[in-house]
């Protein structure tokens, strides 16, 4: 089976989908955040802090180019990762990716509570939500199957997902 790669703005669900739609098929399941704090030895919003976003985006490249040659995985992607179109191209070779994406309004929801988003520490996090999935709406539409999340539990996103792959 091809890796099934997880895209979509943070809040979306990756991370809550990508742990269950692995555990449903029997993949293992890897976060290139989690590979990018691993390598760095530090958290991504301490990368962001100390390196800036561009120094955060290579190393989030060459995580994707390590996630992007395993087998039999669910890889969830950090929201930025589509920026780079070499990081969709690296994904597709041995994947199929899904894009995941809410109501800008389900995702402030969602993620305001969380004090780890780098790219929402600012006075309107709702308005910078849109502006930034309004930017990146073109990178995100380079996808093979899309699901929207925003009425959706988790049970039922990775039903949609098995479904669609199988068709």
């Amino acid at each position: 089976m091809k890796n099934i790669v997880l895209t979509g703005f943070m809040g979306a669900g990756k991370s809550s989908v990508g742990k269950r739609l692995a555990k449903r098929l029997g993949l293992g399941v890897v976060d290139t955040d989690d590979v990018i704090e691993e390598e760095s030895g530090m958290k991504i919003s301490e990368i962001f802090s100390g390196f800036g976003e561009a120094r955060f985006r290579e190393l989030e490249s060459e995580a994707v180019r390590k996630v992007s040659a395993l087998k039999d995985q669910v890889i969830i992607t950090g929201g930025g990762v589509v920026l780079n179109p070499e990081n969709i191209t690296a994904l597709r070779k041995n994947g199929v990716i899904v894009y995941l994406h809410a109501s800008p309004e389900t995702i402030y929801q969602r993620v305001k509570n969380e004090t780890h988003r780098p790219l929402l520490q600012v006075p309107d996090p709702l308005a910078k939500i849109r502006e930034l999935l309004e930017s990146r709406s073109q990178n995100y539409a380079n996808n093979d199957i899309e699901v929207d999340t925003t009425n959706l539990s988790v049970d039922e996103v990775v039903g949609e997902i098995i479904n669609r792959i199988k068709d």
